[in-house]
Formats: C-alpha cells, structure tokens, sequence
C-alpha cells in the first residue's frame, strides 16, 4: 500500500464486501491487545481515481465472534497504528420506534451504553487517569462526508439517531425496548460500545451507520431470531454497500484533485 489507508470499514453481520472494492488476502495485524484480522484493498472510481481502503469484519471472516467476545481493543488499536484517515463501522440494529421501519439506514450521532463486561478502555492500570470527552461521540466530518455520499448515490438517511447498545448476545426483552424509548433510544444493537468509545480515546475520525433489520420486542409480531436478522441484512445490504462506495469516491476524487 503505497499510503495510509483512506478509510476504514468496519463490517458488522452482513457487511463483508463492496461492490467495486477490491481487496486483497486476511492480514495478522499484532496489537498489544491482541491479533486483528484485516483486509487491505483499493476501491477505484471510473475516472480512474481511488481510495485506499482497509477492512476489518467484526464478527470474523466466517461469523464466529459474538459481540460480547469481540476484541474490540484490538481492533481500533490496530487501525490507529495504520494511520487511518476516517473509519465508518457498519450495525445491524433493531428499531425502537414504529416509525423506523425496517431497511431504514440510520447515521449515528448518540449512544446510550447498558454493557457491562467487556474492557471498556485504553486507560486501564498504566498508571495514567484519562477521562475522555463523548459530548459528540461521532466525528462531525466523517458525519457530513456520509450525509453528502448518501445525497450522491440518491440513498435515504436518517442523519441522526441514539444507539442503545446491550451486553448480549441475547436479545431485549420487551420491558428493555419499552425502557430504551422513553429514555430517547432510536436503535438498539449489540457491537457499537465500547468501538466508538476506544475509537474516540484513540483518536480516530470514527462514524457509524446502522442498517435496521427488524423491530424491536414488543413491537414486533413475532419473536425474533439471528436468522432473520442476517436475512434481512443480506436483503438491504445493496443500499449500504451503495452508501459506502459514494464516500470511497469522494475520497477519489479527493485525491484526484
């Protein structure tokens, strides 16, 4: 790779490849943290322009890591060492609100966190106190980059929207998604805490975008299962993959000109 990457893709359930993404065999990044897999591609516009690209799928290759086991730490510290210039992490979420139906993609601006188990930081027993601010925890650049990408590709976004986030890997129960509305949750998924927290600490230009696949508990007709959610992933993954290749051609053209 003849630079540091220009994005970075986090792939949540679903999301493991862009249409005009080319990309190259798994890479072994070694962290202090652990092993992060990656993938190093180049996405090419038709003018010739291009975007370097590093991809990195939550879940694993395969979908073998639950969200509680995600070594969320390696995976942002190794995109800090590659020096990425933005990374936008992708989400299957469930809906809190009957008028976000399902297929509706939702650019993130706030969180609520309700995990409880997983290493949270980077400031942990080094003998530093840090405390980090999260006032906006989403970078306002890569926000707008993302709104003016979906404006291109003629995409339908919902420019902001609460994430709650859930320890899992269980689903919520029908009093939890009753409670997450009234304290002003959008969407509610499993994987964006502590990545955006650990993304923010590291100093990373980090946004999210959510793809909700289903309505949460209660306001659903019928019972939820992993099944679905990957189904209806793999139903609207066009308009996402659609999404991202806009922003990778705007950052071709950037360099372009």
């Amino acid at each position: 790779m003849s630079r540091s990457p220009d994005v970075a893709i986090i792939g949540g359930t679903g999301v493991y490849d862009v249409p005009g993404l080319r990309l190259g065999d798994a890479h072994v990044h070694d962290t202090a943290y652990g092993q992060a897999l990656l993938r190093f591609g180049r996405f090419a516009d038709d003018s010739g322009s291009s975007a370097e690209v590093v991809f990195l799928a939550r879940h694993g290759t395969e979908h073998t890591i639950p969200p509680h086991r995600v070594n969320y730490r390696a995976n942002i510290a190794a995109l800090q060492d590659l020096g990425v210039g933005a990374v936008v992490a992708t989400a299957a979420v469930g809906s809190l609100r009957r008028d976000l139906p399902p297929g509706r993609l939702v650019l993130l601006d706030q969180f609520l966190d309700f995990t409880r188990c997983r290493p949270s930081t980077f400031f942990d027993g080094d003998g530093r106190v840090e405390h980090t601010d999260m006032t906006q925890p989403y970078d306002a650049t890569v926000r707008k980059l993302l709104i003016q990408a979906a404006q291109r590709a003629g995409i339908e976004l919902e420019s902001r929207g609460t994430y709650v986030c859930t320890e899992g890997p269980r689903f919520e129960t029908t009093a939890e998604v009753a409670m997450f509305a009234g304290l002003g949750g959008d969407v509610v998924g499993m994987t964006n805490v502590p990545e955006v927290v650990l993304a923010r600490e590291a100093g990373l230009s980090y946004a999210a975008v959510a793809l909700i696949t289903n309505l949460g508990a209660g306001l659903s007709p019928s019972p939820l299962t992993h099944e679905e959610v990957v189904e209806a992933m793999e139903e609207n993954a066009k308009q996402l993959a659609d999404l991202l290749a806009a922003l990778f051609c705007g950052f071709a053209r950037a360099h372009k000109e």
